[in-house]
């Protein structure tokens, strides 16, 4: 079972950077996806957050509003919303 699809709002882009604002309510998930770009998520919000893998094994990643985090383009996840309230987050990808 798929879970319902978080909201990607795109508020900026330039030649250099793509910055996108993710709001999840409970249950909802970015979709499996692979990532273009090395990229910076910024949380808004403080919570549990579920990161399935591409080979279908899943761990909890605890987030603090706040408190940023990178990762290399290639990363291949599904993100899902483990909390009982919304979650948000910015991620700044650098092209």
């Amino acid at each position: 079972m798929s879970a319902k699809q978080a909201t990607a709002i795109r508020v900026f882009e330039t030649d250099r950077v793509i910055v996108t604002r993710w709001v999840f309510r409970p249950g909802e998930a970015t979709g499996f996806h692979t990532h273009r770009y090395d990229y910076v998520v910024v949380p808004i919000s403080s919570g549990l957050l579920r990161i399935v893998e591409a080979d279908g094994t899943a761990k909890e990643a605890q987030l603090h509003a706040g408190e940023p985090y990178s990762r290399k383009a290639g990363v291949a996840h599904d993100v899902v919303n483990e909390n009982s309230f919304e979650f948000t987050f910015v991620e700044i990808e650098l092209k």
